[in-house]
């Protein structure tokens, strides 16, 4: 639960296990040694909010614009009255004049300029599935050069799925002629799902998914047991034979006087150096195959990551799972291996977002667990995706409902499109203004006049504004 790492972490007496962590196999009694503030969800809740604590509000430059604008502005209609009459006009006539200047150069497209758009830009993400919490921070995510990528859940599907099998039907020969009939792909995967149908266990729900999906089907099984964090076992009828199946760790086959084959130890060898979780399958004492689980990467994730490099974005990848499999993910995705922090805890993941932040980098932080909230909260900009903890949903600036990764390719190109729309509002208001005003101070124009070009002004915004796509 705090690491993300994707595979289940075996417990034995004495063992230290989290707070709210699934037990999946087994009965366990544990004994409470923290309560209250010193729990590691309080802990984790503490950093989530002393990092946001320390995250600036943004100024807005149509705030800063404005207020220097309308003092000069009620100032310059002051001047032109008094010039007017030091001309010798008449009264009326300068009024109206000093009038003009005020109503062509009210604030309302410059005070539009900035709201509008990222109103609309707000409506425009809902629509797509991309939540923001607050309108502002699109204007932040055109600065970002740097991403920090959990895996588990973000770059991966979060689900565990057979990626590799080795079934070497030359490894059966030492059981005898009996089972010669037996050495079939799809007899060997029959006796799997046979097993892992009846055990509870997310490796066994992988391989059974992936053999039922072969349209192959299970048979009997008596003597049924389940060692947590070993394996199951089970005598299985084939028919003319009824072989002991073990499946489990290649350390726990092992353990049972099982021979291995070289075939399958080169295919166990393999396995491992993908950073994938590995089960082996043994008929009596023979292992005959070997399936390896890992948590599938989502499908659109690599071309994401090169989409984020071509924007100009260093991607990071920072996990709690292990080296190898961090190795292996980072090496599908492009990832520069420089750039790839296993093992890492909360602490460890925040830790990474503020040192980035130190060296000058604008850094945005993308998960979807309890033990990325920190780190979310610290970063520049956050996003997470829909199907994470509440705690990272409410630490991230951005929820991706999509579980697609290319959502946030959507979001930066639509903090891109925001700002240039804010920059065309605010340069139409400034622009409006700057050649309104002079005309309006040398009285070609009347106040209707003023009023209706006040309008325009601000229509013009608001329809700019609705570009946004």
């Amino acid at each position: 639960m705090l690491t993300g790492e994707s595979a289940l972490i075996d417990v034995t007496i004495g063992s230290a296990v989290i707070g709210a962590s699934l037990n999946h196999n087994g009965r366990l009694v544990v004994r409470a040694t923290r309560i209250g503030s010193d729990t590691e969800l309080a802990r984790i809740t503490t950093m989530v909010v002393n990092a946001q604590s320390t995250k600036a509000p943004i100024q807005r430059l149509a705030d800063r614009i404005s207020a220097v604008f309308v003092p000069i502005v009620t100032i310059g209609a002051i001047a032109t009255y008094f010039i007017w009459r030091y001309n010798g006009y008449s009264l009326t006539q300068s009024i109206s004049v000093a009038i003009t200047v005020l109503v062509i150069a009210c604030p309302c497209a410059l005070g539009l300029a900035t709201p509008v758009a990222l109103l609309v830009a707000s409506g425009r993400g809902a629509q797509h599935g991309i939540v923001i919490r607050e309108p502002r921070v699109l204007e932040v995510a055109r600065t970002i050069d740097t991403v920090v990528l959990d895996k588990t859940g973000t770059l991966t599907a979060g689900v565990m799925k057979v990626q590799q099998v080795s079934i070497v039907l030359n490894a059966g020969s030492v059981l005898g002629k009996n089972f010669t009939e037996l050495m079939k792909e799809a007899t060997i995967l029959s006796s799997a799902l046979s097993i892992e149908s009846q055990n509870n266990h997310p490796i066994a729900h992988a391989i059974s998914a992936y053999v039922s999906a072969q349209s192959i089907k299970a048979t009997t099984v008596t003597d049924f047991s389940v060692s947590p964090g070993s394996g199951a076992a089970g005598r299985v009828n084939l028919g003319i034979q009824s072989p002991v199946v073990l499946i489990g760790s290649p350390q726990a086959v092992a353990h049972a006087s099982t021979t291995f084959h070289p075939e399958i130890t080169n295919a166990i060898t393999k396995a491992q150096s993908a950073g994938l979780t590995i089960s082996v399958l043994a008929w009596d004492g023979v292992a005959l195959a070997v399936f390896a689980v890992g948590d599938e990467l989502k499908a659109d994730a690599a071309e994401t990551v090169v989409a984020l490099r071509a924007m100009g974005i260093t991607p990071w990848l920072v996990t709690g799972d292990s080296p190898e499999v961090a190795a292996n993910v980072a090496a599908l995705v492009s990832i520069d291996q420089s750039h790839v922090v296993a093992s890492a805890m909360p602490q460890d993941k925040l830790a990474i977002v503020e040192k980035l932040k130190s060296e000058g980098h604008r850094v945005l932080m993308i998960g979807d667990g309890i033990n990325d909230a920190a780190a979310l909260s610290a970063a520049d900009l956050s996003m997470a995706m829909g199907t994470g903890t509440d705690t990272a949903i409410s630490s991230a600036d951005i929820t991706l409902m999509r579980t697609t990764f290319s959502s946030v390719i959507d979001a930066l190109k639509l903090s891109k499109k925001t700002v240039r729309i804010i920059r065309t509002n605010l340069g139409w208001a400034f622009l409006y203004n700057v050649i309104g005003i002079p005309i309006a101070a040398l009285g070609l124009l009347t106040p209707i006049y003023a009023a209706a070009a006040m309008a325009a002004s601000s229509l013009f915004v608001v329809t700019n504004s609705l570009r946004i796509k």
